[in-house]
């Protein structure tokens, strides 16, 4: 049997959905449902369904983030996405990361039974490589959220949730698309940050490391010396 997960903040939908389809016909059985994006990416890890149905237009998540993640840590899992979201580009977006089918509501319901058609058709011919696209587009997303939050003391599991993925796919993902790990490319975003700051007179350097994040003065020393090759005063004489 496959297992499916329902994903919708619309509970009636959800509901609806799993009443009646008949999914004994495809071989299917309903494993679970969720609310929100953070529940269904919980529960996905959970119960590791073959199958999702899912919105994209719920209020936790960026819909094509969630994508993204789900394609890219479960590659053999099959989506179709249900959304009231009427735009083209969005819907080409969504199936160049991998879903089945993109299906507007109200869907009717031979959209859905094709929809499972097609789903369970490719889950028997044995299809389940990683789409290299996905994981290019998770990385993209963690680098702009480590971009904007790199200020704060931000961790791994941080940038994870937001890119729904797991700490150690996210992990992976950085280490084969960027060739460093996770906190060594933190560190180049808030030695770069840095570097733009010295060029301020105004700010003193015990100001600048904790601007950029950074909690241990003589650690930011030796990291911003790791990377430049000199040190923040030497770097801020040449610029200033």
């Amino acid at each position: 049997m496959y297992h499916v997960v329902l994903i919708d903040d619309e509970q009636i939908i959800v509901k609806g959905l799993r009443r009646v389809v008949k999914w004994a016909d495809y071989h299917c059985v309903v494993a679970g449902t969720a609310g929100s994006a953070a529940q269904g990416t919980a529960l996905i890890r959970e119960v590791k369904p073959h199958i999702v149905f899912t919105d994209i237009r719920m209020p936790d998540q960026d819909g094509l983030t969630m994508l993204a993640g789900l394609r890219s840590e479960f590659p053999e899992m099959r989506i179709t996405v249900l959304t009231g979201y009427r735009d083209f580009a969005y819907a080409q977006e969504a199936i160049r990361l991998g879903v089945v089918r993109f299906l507007l509501k109200p869907s009717k319901m031979d959209e859905i039974h094709e929809a499972l058609a097609a789903m369970t058709g490719q889950l028997g011919r044995g299809q389940g490589e990683e789409d290299p696209g996905t994981g290019n587009f998770i990385v993209r997303q963690a680098v702009a959220f480590m971009e904007e939050n790199y200020a704060r003391k931000l961790s791994l599991q941080d940038v994870a949730d937001h890119c729904f993925v797991s700490q150690w796919h996210l992990s992976k993902l950085i280490n084969k698309h960027m060739e460093k790990s996770f906190y060594d490319l933190l560190n180049s975003i808030r030695v770069e940050a840095a570097k733009r700051l010295l060029e301020n007179p105004k700010l003193k350097i015990g100001e600048i490391v904790e601007l950029v994040g950074c909690s241990d003065g003589a650690q930011f020393a030796r990291i911003f010396k790791k990377a430049v090759g000199i040190s923040a005063n030497q770097y801020r004489n040449q610029k200033v």
